[in-house]
């Protein structure tokens, strides 16, 4: 099942971009063996500033055929084992691609937001979108990392 990570704005060079690249990929060499990967970021830029409607319209272009999973604070939250159980489901069930969608500044245009398989949460906390993409990469390499009973997660 090939992920996507979907997301709303570009990150330069530095530590967040740093961060998301290492646990990208982790996730590949850590999920090729168990039918997960590659992880692939794809990110849209609204330049004409249109705000979420504009955003969500690039979106929709960006994500593929398949599943699609928003990140948004109304979302469900997950211990991280229930999280790598939905992406082992899902690979079970021959889902194709999965897309995590993180939208900008705003958040996530209420239509795309319903349009989704599912909605999760990391918290009642609200998180800059940049560092949002940092925290998923980490959590899609851990739900691999629980797949394959490797050490890393220590419940």
């Amino acid at each position: 099942m090939r992920i996507h990570l979907c997301v709303v704005g570009r990150l330069r060079a530095g530590p967040e971009r740093d961060l998301v690249d290492d646990y990208l990929s982790r996730f590949d060499k850590a999920g090729r063996g168990m039918g997960l990967g590659p992880a692939k970021l794809v990110e849209v830029e609204d330049k004409k500033g249109g705000g979420m409607a504009a955003e969500a319209d690039l979106l929709r272009r960006a994500i593929p055929p398949g599943k699609v999973c928003v990140l948004d604070e109304r979302g469900r939250q997950m211990p991280s084992p229930d999280f790598a159980s939905t992406l082992g489901r899902l690979r079970d069930e021959g889902v194709p691609d999965l897309s995590f969608v993180i939208g900008g500044a705003d958040g996530i245009d209420p239509t795309l937001r319903a349009e989704a398989d599912l909605a999760i949460s990391f918290g009642a906390m609200v998180w800059p979108h940049m560092l949002a993409r940092a925290m998923l990469a980490e959590q899609i390499y851990r739900a691999a990392s629980i797949l394959a009973g490797s050490p890393y997660h220590r419940a």
